[in-house]
């Protein structure tokens, strides 16, 4: 009896000790599938010089993002880009992008950066890691010249029908104002609407006004007069970035080198440059 009782016992801790042998086994299982995925400590400055490219989002807007005769695009921000990239010893490569998923387009690394006059609003800032502000703006309204007398104050706006950008700071002016507004993907096409006449104006940047609309522009039939606002333009990384400071140190210099002023007289807009110290 006492030893058909000693060989249960025995045969009911084999049984214990296989049991947890077994979950012991499944745990480690577990443990080498996580460690299958790894969290990369690869900073943003190390991601971009290990792929040889800094990828660039921008939208077509000139005097900032455009493309020359050549197809090549250009710009003053386009330029800066380029002389940045260089730095870095990688090249840049430009992708234009929804301006409505600028940050979804970020996170996902479809690009690296968003460099296209954008300007520093709360929701950029809290989204992305951006530099120092590099350029002065304002959203300013685009009326035909010959209607021009007649919209002179935002009281006298109420009456239009406008297009903005998806996303920009002209359609977020235009809401402040509950004014009718027809989003569209890019500044560009805003001025295409009008110049269709599906829009009675539209709400673009006042550098990309300077440069595409009045006397002497494509647009010569065009004129902007009411500004909504004051703004400053900024580039943004993914959050917590390395290449923000990188390239605030980068303004700096190319500031106290020149090199920044004379790339924006190129351009014609070096009135709107802030000193960079």
């Amino acid at each position: 009896m006492k030893k058909l009782v000693v060989l249960m016992l025995t045969l009911m801790m084999t049984v214990s000790l296989t049991a947890c042998g077994s979950g012991g086994s499944d745990s480690g299982s577990g443990s080498d599938s996580g460690s299958k995925t790894e969290v990369s400590d690869e900073s943003d400055m190390d991601y971009v010089k290990g792929k040889g490219t800094l990828v660039v989002g921008i939208t077509d807007f000139e005097p900032m993002d455009y493309k020359d005769d050549s197809g090549e695009w250009v710009g003053f921000d386009a330029d800066m880009a380029k002389a940045f990239a260089k730095s870095l010893g990688v090249e840049a490569e430009f992708v234009e992008i929804d301006w409505d998923n600028k940050i979804m387009e970020l996170e996902g690394k479809t690009i690296d950066c968003v460099w296209n006059g954008m300007t520093l609003t709360d929701e950029v800032t809290s989204a992305m890691e951006c530099s120092k502000a590099y350029c002065n703006n304002a959203q300013v309204v685009i009326v035909p010249s010959d209607k021009a007398d007649k919209y002179k104050d935002t009281d006298s706006l109420s009456d239009l029908s406008f297009a903005a950008e998806a996303g920009s700071a002209g359609e977020a002016e235009l809401s402040k104002l509950n004014l009718s507004c027809t989003p569209v993907k890019a500044q560009s096409d805003a001025l295409m609407e009008m110049a269709a006449g599906t829009s009675d104006a539209a709400v673009i940047d006042s550098l990309m006004a300077a440069a595409m609309v009045g006397e002497g522009t494509g647009y010569g039939n065009l004129i902007y007069t009411v500004g909504l606002n004051s703004e400053e333009y900024g580039v943004g990384f993914r959050k917590g970035s390395d290449l923000a400071a990188s390239l605030n140190e980068f303004f700096v210099s190319s500031y106290a080198d020149g090199s920044m002023v004379e790339c924006a007289e190129k351009y014609g807009v070096q009135a709107a440059v802030i000193e960079q110290k």
